[in-house]
């Protein structure tokens, strides 16, 4: 799963405008859609072969090989995402959690079991999950496969290699803060070139040797699977690799469009793959001694470096797309109430989907360097690469399942059908990638575990924390007339004081009564409020409730894929209603709430002190509502 890093331009709708299917459109896809899939060429095709599944290297098993990757190619990443998944957008977006609010959507929440509802939230969180496994993964695995190119001219550079990989990842996340919309012009392009080098070069090899192209037959992929039944499953996995990046496919689809993905894979980056991967396995067809690197061996030694280069540049570009994805993720996962404020930047001033959270960028860095020195080699990061991906892969099937018999009426028989194919396939590559757990799997398992434990926690804590307020709220309305009766002096100026609910009385507005005895001239109670949509519509925007004496009752809906922001809801608002809110003459109160532990019944002490934690550093609500700080008034607050 992966965000946008293209300099798109927002339609009207607040959404990159996607162009159709133009060649623009389709070029910027390759550049951040394919990243991740495009460089698995670099280490895939050689760890199938690797000596340590304990399969002999023979013409058949290397055809076999082939035609694995090349079935898992069409039917996983073409047949599934390409032409199945990618039709399930919510509001022309993708991702797992968009369609995990899909697949709720779909369903009637009244109707349907309570389990059932938890359950689909349950498959979207694990889905979510397992992606910051990956995010560690991805820029470790790619970057050092491709500077290990370096040992294949000169040998004695392999000290270097763990080093220089180390260099380009700090300089990757040490730009990330400047964002993407500079570097995201020539993405496209490199990754063009990226694949037409990878098609030709493995065309070169497949001329030498036509006779690889036996692999197209499904049948050497079966025979392989029955001649080898025991290695079977720890060859899946290896062959797996060849489909990690494919849910990069549908996550970016919000920010291009399905077209424009589908037209770039099936016209270039699929050719461009199954060309290399068919011409690495005729390289080894003909010279079995290529088989330590046969990515980089397919080429004469005057091209190596610059190949190299070219590989460490589209390795950035992969490694670019699933930091930004982390990014996006954590804002969703915000906005949906499963992790506590964090600050987010706006990146760029046309695409909203360029952010950058650097609580997020700083620990993926780490990750990723201890990742890189810990395991030291792109054959060894292998395998704790996968698992979290392929269980991904199952959620997915899952919902899309809900998605295309709920929403789209899709007959109920085809519907099982097809879902109980591809979860076959989708869990076979789980059982596979499973027996990596204990060489390093266990890593990315572990990532997802603390971030489930995180999400569940805070959106326990904070469901709790709310009931346990609602207690002690005084109602609205009836504590205005009381107000009428003995009206406060009245300054100048619009206070807007923000505050759970709009029926409720804001403690920051309680408390500025007490300790100043005053009431501004416009006072406006804010709700703002995350609908389960990517995008909320301008005419549903701005909800608002004249309470009489210049008070209102404000409420500010947006997506789950738009930034909440005050000043421009309140702009809107005085907008609609023709009212003079001076931006200078505005002021901002909040209150910082601080839930008790006897006011979390039910979590555990673990999981109590978790809640505490994150809540002490949750990030001001000046930062994520984007409220001015020289207007802005914080009062503190105990439940």
């Amino acid at each position: 799963m992966s965000s946008s890093t293209s300099p798109a331009t927002p339609s009207p709708s607040g959404h990159a405008a996607h162009g159709g299917g133009s060649v623009g459109v389709m070029v910027a896809a390759l550049g951040v859609v394919f990243g991740d899939i495009g460089t698995s060429p670099l280490y895939a095709f050689k760890e199938t072969l690797n000596p340590e599944h304990g399969v002999a290297f023979t013409p058949d098993a290397v055809l076999g090989l082939l035609s694995l990757i090349f079935w898992g190619l069409m039917v996983v990443v073409t047949l599934k995402y390409v032409t199945f998944v990618l039709r399930a957008d919510y509001d022309g977006e993708g991702g797992i959690l968009a369609l995990q609010a899909l697949a709720r959507r779909s369903v009637d929440e009244a109707r349907t079991p309570y389990w059932v509802w938890r359950l689909l939230g349950l498959l979207g969180l694990i889905g979510a999950a397992m992606f910051y496994g990956d995010s560690l993964i991805t820029p470790a695995i790619s970057v050092l496969s491709a500077v290990e190119g370096l040992e294949v001219e000169a040998h004695a550079l392999k000290p270097f290699v763990v080093p220089i990989t180390m260099a380009i990842l700090v300089a990757l996340f040490a730009v990330q803060r400047h964002g993407t919309h500079v570097v995201g012009k020539v993405f496209g392009p490199v990754m063009l070139l990226w694949f037409v080098v990878l098609g030709l070069a493995g065309l070169m090899q497949v001329l030498k040797q036509p006779q690889v192209l036996a692999a197209l037959d499904p049948s050497r992929a079966v025979g392989f699977l029955v001649t080898h039944r025991a290695q079977s499953l720890a060859v899946l996995g290896a062959v797996f690799l060849a489909f990690t990046g494919g849910e990069a496919l549908y996550a970016d689809m919000g920010h291009f469009g399905a077209r424009p993905i589908r037209i770039a894979w099936l016209f270039v980056a699929m050719p461009g793959l199954v060309l290399n991967y068919f011409g690495q396995g005729a390289l080894v067809l003909a010279n079995p001694g290529a088989i330590d690197n046969p990515f980089f061996r397919m080429f004469p030694s005057w091209a190596v470096l610059p190949m190299v280069v070219l590989a460490a540049m589209a390795t950035v570009i992969a490694s670019q797309a699933v930091i930004s994805g982390a990014f996006s993720l954590t804002a969703q996962a915000m906005r949906m109430g499963y992790l506590p404020r964090m600050r987010i930047v706006q990146t760029s001033g046309t695409a909203i989907g360029q952010i950058y959270v650097p609580g997020i960028n700083w620990m993926l860095m780490v990750g990723v360097l201890l990742l890189v020195v810990g395991f030291g080699s792109s054959s060894a990061l292998s395998a704790a690469y996968g698992i979290a991906v392929s269980i991904t892969m199952v959620t997915t099937t899952l919902l899309a399942s809900v998605v295309a018999y709920k929403l789209w009426r899709w007959n109920r028989v085809a519907v099982i059908v097809g879902a109980s194919v591809f979860a076959a396939i989708d869990l076979t590559f789980v059982v596979a990638n499973s027996l990596k757990v204990a060489q390093g799997g266990w890593l990315t398992l572990a990532v997802a575990a603390l971030v489930m434990v995180l999400f569940t926690t805070w959106s326990k804590g904070r469901r709790l924390g709310l009931k346990a307020a609602e207690a002690q709220q005084l109602p609205l309305e009836p504590f205005i007339e009381s107000l009428a009766g003995d009206m406060p002096h009245r300054v100048s100026g619009t206070a807007v004081f923000l505050n759970r609910d709009a029926v409720s009385v804001p403690h920051a507005l309680l408390h500025n009564l007490k300790h100043n005895q005053v009431l501004h001239a416009q006072v406006i109670v804010l709700v703002v409020q995350s609908s389960p949509t990517p995008r909320v519509d301008a005419a549903n925007r701005i909800v608002a409730r004249d309470l009489g004496h210049g008070i209102w009752a404000v409420t500010a809906n947006h997506g789950f894929m738009e930034r909440p922001d005050v000043p421009e809801f309140i702009r809107i608002f005085a907008y609609q209603k023709g009212l003079a809110c001076e931006a200078m003459s505005t002021s901002y109160f909040t209150s910082r709430a601080s839930v008790t532990a006897e006011q979390l019944p039910g979590m555990n002490p673990v999981r109590q002190a978790l809640f505490s934690w994150l809540q002490r550093n949750a990030g001001r609500a000046s930062d994520y509502f984007e409220l001015p700080g020289n207007r802005l008034v914080e009062m503190g607050q105990r439940n």
